[in-house]
C-alpha cells in the first residue's frame, strides 16, 4: 500500500536521497523505523516492511508508513507491506511489490530480526529457527530477491543490521549471537562478490539502543534509533565506494 501516489520528486541537491529507493525490512519501530524516517527526509522513496503477525503489529506498520510519510518531501511516496522475511516466498512478494510500484532499489537495509534470551540448553528447535530464520536467513532472502536487478544495473548499497552481538558472545544469546556472527560474514564474503560490479556491503553493528527489543534483557540502552540511523545514512550516501565490507560498531 502506498500512502501517497504523486510521482517521484525531481532531483534536489539539498536532499542527498532525492529521487532513490530504499527497502527497509522491520521497518514498523525501533531502529528500522528510525532509518526509515531518516532516508525519508532526505528524499528517498522508502518502501517499509514487517511482519505484522497480528492485528496490533498491522497497525504499527501502517502507523510507521504514516510517520514516514510525513517526514518525506512532497511526492516522495512511501510503501508499506506486510513480509515476514524469514519466509523466501514472502521475500519474492516483496520484491514483486517494490519493483512494480517504485522499481529497483538503490538502498536495500536488512534490519528485521528478533531475539528469544535463553540459555542453549533450555533453547527448542522452534526458537533457534525463529532467531536464525528472522535475523540471518531473512538478510539472506531480501538480499537475494533484489540483488539480481542492483547487479544488472551495476550499482547499490546494502546495509545489514548486525549487533555488538555478533562481535562477541553473551550468555543467554547463543542464537542471537550466532544469527548476528552469521550477519557479519554474510556481509564480508557478498562485499567480495560485489566489489567489482558497482555494489556496496556494509554492515552495522549497534550496542544498547532504547527500543523494544531491549526490554527485558537487563541492559541500559545507551542509544537512540535516531544514533544508528544517522550511520545508515551515511553508508547510503556519503561512504565512498572503496568502503565495502566494513562492519560498522556503533556502541555509545
Amino acid at each position: 500500500m502506498t500512502t501517497s501516489p504523486s510521482p517521484a520528486p525531481a532531483n534536489d541537491p539539498t536532499l542527498p536521497l532525492a529521487g532513490r529507493v530504499a527497502v527497509v525490512t522491520g521497518a514498523s519501530r525501533g531502529i528500522g523505523l528510525a532509518i526509515a524516517e531518516t532516508f525519508a527526509r532526505a528524499g528517498a522513496r522508502v518502501a517499509l516492511c514487517s511482519r505484522a503477525a497480528d492485528r496490533d503489529g498491522e497497525k504499527r506498520l501502517a502507523d510507521a508508513a504514516e510517520r514516514v510519510g510525513r517526514a518525506a518531501p512532497p511526492g516522495a511516496p512511501a510503501l508499506w507491506l506486510r513480509c515476514d522475511v524469514a519466509h523466501f516466498a514472502d521475500a519474492r512478494h516483496l520484491h514483486a511489490a517494490v519493483d512494480k510500484e517504485l522499481g529497483v532499489p538503490d538502498i536495500v537495509v536488512n534490519n528485521a530480526g528478533n531475539v528469544i534470551r535463553a540459555r542453549l540448553d533450555e533453547t527448542s528447535e522452534a526458537d533457534w529457527d525463529l532467531v536464525l530464520g528472522a535475523n540471518l536467513k531473512g538478510t539472506f532472502n531480501v538480499t537475494r530477491v533484489f540483488l539480481p536487478q542492483m547487479r544488472q544495473r551495476g550499482s547499490g548499497r546494502i546495509i545489514n543490521i548486525a549487533s555488538i552481538s555478533g562481535r562477541q558472545g553473551t550468555a543467554g544469546l547463543v542464537a542471537y549471537c550466532a544469527a548476528k556472527h552469521g550477519v557479519v560474514g554474510f556481509t564480508r564474503a557478498l562485499a567480495e562478490e560485489t566489489r567489482d560490479v558497482g555494489i556496496q556491503v556494509n554492515a552495522i553493528c549497534p550496542g544498547s539502543v532504547d527500543t523494544d527489543m531491549l526490554v527485558g534483557s537487563g541492559f541500559a540502552p545507551r542509544m537512540k534509533g535516531d544514533d544508528v540511523a544517522g550511520v545508515a545514512l551515511y553508508l547510503a550516501t556519503a561512504a565512498p565506494a572503496a568502503m565495502t565490507g566494513a562492519c560498522i560498531d556503533v556502541f555509545g
